[in-house]
């Protein structure tokens, strides 16, 4: 119990201190819920600034409407369109999984999709080829706003440099260990996985840039001998 609170202490100092130094950092880019499920694809494996270019072409060609629009595109065209992105033809079959997933189970329309409570939706995100816990969390926190925390490597990274995880620990034990720590809010593990990315880009990169982190200091580093 002790470890527990103390690094329930210890998160939300860690949160409030990126605030403090970043502020807001409005994620998810996207203007509609389908450019944020095609952002959230389209990102495995590439910088943002990849994903950007690529939906760019895809709004140029007027695919991002609706979802039938992908549904009608071939996956040829779709491929060349987002290879910016890299990985363009694997990329464009996973767009087509989730699209004719969409299309089989609810008539191609997100609103009926979005009706779904969290566990199921979860579920059945996750069976469509191509979407993995990362990618699916991501749709649910940012297109559907569902309070569920996102974990990527900069997470692991940075909570393993502060001692607060044990190395390699698996993604389902550290979101439960944020959602338990955390207040259930979908707004605040908004911003703490954004501020969370942009403090492992900046500073807590292979080569880390400890001297000018933000999260510099013993405060900011667990005395625990392991993680939740």
């Amino acid at each position: 119990m002790r470890d527990h609170c103390e690094n329930k202490k210890l998160l939300m100092k860690i949160y409030k201190r990126l605030y403090k130094v970043y502020g807001p950092q409005e994620w998810w880019p996207g203007d509609t819920p389908l450019e944020m499920i095609v952002g959230a694809i389209l990102t495995q494996n590439t910088a943002w600034t990849n994903v950007e270019k690529a939906i760019r072409n895809l709004k140029k060609s007027r695919l991002l409407s609706s979802p039938s629009d992908l549904k009608r595109i071939k996956a040829g065209r779709l491929a060349a369109l987002i290879r910016p992105a890299g990985y363009y033809n694997i990329k464009a079959k996973r767009l087509k999984s989730f699209i004719n997933f969409l299309s089989s189970k609810y008539s191609l329309s997100l609103k009926k999709l979005s009706r779904e409570n969290t566990g199921r939706l979860r579920q059945e995100l996750l069976t469509v080829n191509g979407i993995g816990p990362e990618t699916c969390d991501s749709i649910l926190l940012y297109a559907f706003n569902r309070p569920i925390f996102v974990v990527d490597a900069y997470t692991q990274r940075i909570l393993t440099r502060h001692r607060v995880l044990k190395e390699n620990e698996g993604y389902d034990a550290v979101q439960k260990m944020f959602m338990e720590a955390l207040p259930e809010n979908s707004g605040l593990f908004n911003e703490y996985h954004a501020l969370i990315v942009r403090t492992g880009k900046e500073f807590c990169k292979k080569a880390p840039k400890c001297d000018s982190c933000p999260l510099k200091g013993k405060d900011f580093y667990s005395t625990n001998k392991r993680s939740f």
